[in-house]
């Protein structure tokens, strides 16, 4: 079953799981060791990454290890990015009108003091 990118990292243990392992990669004992759940659980939330793509589980010798495929979360980066460029753009003209509205309000109080 393929799971949704932004289902997975909407639970807050599976963001913890894919922090641990974004830079080393480690084994399910060593994953599961940070947790304060069963095994199973935490089994299952690797499994949930896994199905989405943003865990890579491989079999070395008798243990498994987890590694990140960060890639994955680019869908969630685009998604993103249209917000940000969104809200840039609002924040932007926002500032605009702001500046000249105290350009007008400076220009006024200089002409009082000229008066």
């Amino acid at each position: 079953m393929y799971r949704d990118v932004f289902r997975a990292i909407a639970d807050p243990t599976r963001r913890e799981i894919i922090n641990l392992i974004a830079h080393n990669s480690m084994n399910l004992n060593s994953v599961a060791d940070n947790f304060d759940m069963s095994r199973p659980a935490v089994s299952k939330h690797i499994k949930i990454l896994t199905e989405c793509g943003l865990l890579v589980v491989k079999q070395q010798g008798r243990e498994r290890f987890c590694q990140a495929n960060l890639s994955q979360l680019q869908e969630v980066t685009d998604w993103a990015e249209q917000y940000r460029r969104f809200w840039t753009q609002k924040l932007d003209a926002l500032g605009d009108f702001l500046n000249k509205e105290q350009e007008a309000t400076d220009n006024i109080k200089l002409k009082k003091k000229k008066l």
